[in-house]
């Protein structure tokens, strides 16, 4: 979960879709153009306003205050320990840990990210102990901040900062006192973290998690970077709203790539991917898998201003291997949702199912040839006409709700 800045911080095959009557409008909050049965419209008409001033589902992610998500990121790794935590062990155990990271978010990204990161091999000491950074009392943006700017200060005399775009740091394992890893976006209205003449905006503050979640907690906070929201719950149960079918949700789920939706709004799929009704129609669209690159990757109805269903056809040949079930998936998407709060919610196509041992009851979700998903409220229906290794046919359309 992302530290949030004091200005903004309340304290992060063939397939058929029948869209709905709602004249849907563009993030410019014009209505698109209408256009007529069986017609493709611009991508465009189906991407999302953000409207939560924080990372969120919308497409138009503030570039002041997140990385590019495309092209090579230079990231270094500073492993740090404590007087009153001080470490036993080298540092290659940590690197390693986290080493995959880098090869899982190139696949992830069909290669359009490239995360080059240099860990600087040796223990650099802070100058505070591990139990005067706040994290177990309820960590604030300012004491992150000086967490971060003591480990880019005391690491100074053995590194260029200049060089890179955002740092990892990585605590020795002694530091019990800090369990999780948050991720630090900085403030542009303060004076920052500066280092070699370099304003060092974007860090990950790894903590004890890192040994339970592996190189995914890497992808799921580098995601907050690039102004994704998270998509499990901040309170009630947990996985409720997105299960383990994105690594901004249940980062240790049995499949979590990235939603298609996430990989569009990151620049990872193209506008030519997308096939898009924004308003009422109907359209039949061959799906190819988003665990592998080519193809049309999703299907979006655009339902609101802030509001669209996106099915996506899940194979499971990808970053993680094999998911819980496999099919089309289809989740609604609210742009104006905050993060914690179900941006993106997955629609249970087999909710009688049994899920076995690593699965919850939304990870068997996935919708299978002859299956349909319909929304009376918007008219939205989406029926699966047919599926395999290769992809999955459905078909969209709208009828204008009730």
């Amino acid at each position: 979960m992302p530290r949030l800045p004091r200005r903004t911080r309340p304290f992060a095959a063939a397939l058929t879709l029948l869209m709905a009557g709602t004249a849907a409008v563009t993030p410019a909050h014009a209505a698109p153009p209408p256009h007529p049965a069986g017609s493709g419209a611009p991508a465009a008409a189906c991407a999302l306003p953000g409207a939560t001033g924080w990372t969120d589902e919308g497409h138009d992610t503030d570039p002041v205050q997140f990385q590019p998500s495309t092209g090579t990121r230079r990231v270094l790794t500073l492993f740090v320990d404590f007087a009153d935590a001080r470490a036993t062990e080298p540092t290659d155990a940590y690197a390693a840990q986290l080493a995959p990271a880098a090869r899982w978010m190139r696949t992830a990204s069909y290669g359009h990210l490239r995360l080059d990161v240099t860990p600087l091999r040796r223990w650099i000491r802070m100058p505070q102990t591990s139990t005067s950074y706040g994290f177990e009392r309820g960590l604030t943006f300012e004491t992150h901040e000086r967490y971060v700017r003591d480990a880019i200060t005391a690491a100074d005399p053995h590194v260029d900062f200049s060089g890179y775009d955002m740092v990892y740091v990585v605590p020795a394992r002694e530091a019990t006192a800090i369990p999780f890893s948050p991720t630090y976006l900085y403030d542009p209205s303060g004076p920052g973290v500066t280092a070699d003449g370099t304003r060092l905006k974007w860090a990950v503050t790894f903590g004890q998690d890192m040994w339970r979640w592996g190189h995914k907690v890497v992808a799921h906070e580098t995601g907050h970077t690039f102004g994704l929201p998270d998509l499990y719950a901040f309170t009630g149960e947990t996985h409720r709203f997105a299960g383990g079918w994105d690594v901004m949700g249940n980062i240790a789920g049995a499949a979590p790539q990235f939603l298609g939706w996430h990989s569009w709004k990151l620049g990872w799929i193209r506008d030519r991917q997308v096939a898009c009704l924004p308003a009422a129609g109907e359209r039949t669209v061959r799906l190819s898998p988003v665990e592998r690159p080519g193809g049309t990757k999703i299907a979006v109805i655009r339902t609101g201003r802030t509001t669209a269903y996106v099915a996506e056809s899940r194979r499971a040949r990808g970053v993680d291997g094999s998911a819980c079930s496999t099919g089309v998936l289809i989740y609604r998407i609210d742009s104006a949702t905050t993060t914690g709060e179900g941006p993106v919610r997955i629609m249970n196509g087999n909710p009688a199912a049994t899920p076995p041992t690593g699965c919850t009851p939304l990870d068997m979700g996935a919708y299978t040839p002859g299956q349909s998903f319909t929304d009376p409220a918007t008219g939205t229906r989406i029926d699966v006409l047919a599926g395999g290794a290769a992809g999955d046919v459905i078909r969209l359309g709208a009828t204008g709700g009730d």
